[in-house]
């Protein structure tokens, strides 16, 4: 009798089983046919790659550069990452032995996660976080552990790393994303030396995803790759900065050891990234190093309204410092199940946000808003969101 497939899903890999698909994309992928929806659901720029990066793109097309790049990635974009990463945030980076170029920073984080792990490891995770990390932890065979920050601003203190380092002593990572989706805070020196401090004497990795680090506005964005050089696996790429998402390049730095290691899962899985691709990226990161100030100050706007309006709402939120997100408390009066208020505001208002559920401890109760939105529709997720309480209100005071 012939196998059927149901009974060989059985005989798969049992982490995949356990592992549930993205919140964020069957959301998303929920809501989308109802009608005249507002969408701030999505980290996407909403802003179009730059025209000189996609001549780049073109020109490499044109010039027949259609054949595998190198599988670390080709040596101009190797190159042109590291001076970008240098300039910018003073970390350096030998580009030959101490630079992947990765499928975008997904691709990093998969190839750093699986290349550390070992079965029965446990990596820290400061929640609430994006659920990738988490995902890729199980998959590998390692046990996430979190550390719900909500009760500090959304901030991992040292004193909270330190404690759980302690009951911890399988740890063989701590995972950092800053300026963080979904919250949109950061990091700044402070905090970045006294977390380091932590961990300096510490067998343990870093794994920091800062592919937002363009997008920080107030202070200069700092890496945690120049207090912990030797620790860092340091993630970054083009994907928010330039508007290149869909292009699928990341940048994946550590020292030349870690590197070496790093290189082995990244060939066997990608080979290597798209060569016209890295054609467009070189551009970005030389001819193009500023780009993001255009679209970061449009976000800033966006964020200084949405941020307000919400407030006069009772939205609360802590004030982003970076990124495009704003991490808001529902109120009082409204659907506290995160889930069940996000169906209900977008069935109701027309309005689609993200719950707080899907980003792990200490998110159920709030909502991801994406500002990647033209503020007219910013605008009209905000009167939409008015009215609604309205209604509610008014229901509430006749029963």
């Amino acid at each position: 009798m012939p196998i059927k497939s149901e009974n060989l899903v059985q005989q798969m890999n049992q982490a995949v089983e356990e592992i549930q698909p993205s919140d964020i994309l069957a959301f998303n992928a929920e809501i989308a046919n109802i009608p005249d929806i507002v969408r701030l659901t999505l980290g996407e720029p909403d802003f179009n790659t730059p025209d000189h990066v996609k001549q780049a793109a073109i020109e490499s097309i044109n010039d027949n550069q259609s054949h595998y790049a190198p599988s670390n990635g080709t040596l101009a974009l190797r190159t042109a990452a590291a001076d970008f990463l240098a300039k910018k945030y003073d970390v350096h980076y030998d580009p030959a032995s101490e630079v992947i170029i990765t499928a975008g920073a997904t691709g990093g984080i998969y190839t750093a996660l699986t290349s550390i792990l070992n079965l029965g490891d446990e990596v820290l995770i400061p929640t609430p976080i994006f659920p990738l990390y988490i995902a890729i932890v199980k998959l590998a065979g390692a046990t996430p552990v979190f550390m719900d920050t909500s009760a500090n601003g959304f901030v991992l203190s040292p004193e909270q790393l330190q404690t759980t380092l302690t009951e911890h002593p399988k740890t063989k990572a701590v995972v950092l994303n800053f300026p963080s989706n979904p919250t949109g805070v950061t990091y700044r020196h402070d905090d970045l030396k006294a977390l380091a401090d932590v961990l300096i004497d510490q067998p343990i990795f870093v794994l920091s995803d800062e592919i937002y680090s363009e997008l920080t506005y107030g202070d200069h964005h700092e890496s945690i790759a120049k207090y912990l050089p030797e620790q860092t696996i340091l993630l970054n790429g083009v994907s928010k900065s330039h508007a290149m998402t869909g292009w699928r390049i990341g940048i994946m730095c550590a020292p030349k050891a870690i590197t070496t290691q790093l290189g082995k899962i990244h060939q066997f899985t990608v080979t290597s990234t798209t060569t016209n691709a890295q054609a467009a990226a070189t551009e970005a990161l030389t001819n193009g190093i500023d780009d993001a100030q255009v679209m970061k100050r449009e976000y800033q706007k966006r964020r200084d309204y949405l941020y307000e309006a919400l407030n006069q709402l009772g939205f609360e939120s802590a004030k982003p410092e970076g990124a495009f997100y704003l991490f808001s408390k529902i109120p009082a009066g409204l659907p506290q199940n995160s889930m069940a208020f996000c169906r209900e505001l977008a069935h109701d208002a027309k309005v689609a946000l993200i719950p707080g559920s899907s980003f792990g401890p200490g998110g159920e109760g709030y909502v991801r808003i994406s500002y990647a939105a033209s503020m007219t529709d910013l605008k009209k997720a905000v009167t939409r969101i008015s009215e609604y309480m309205v209604r509610k209100a008014m229901v509430g005071r006749t029963k």
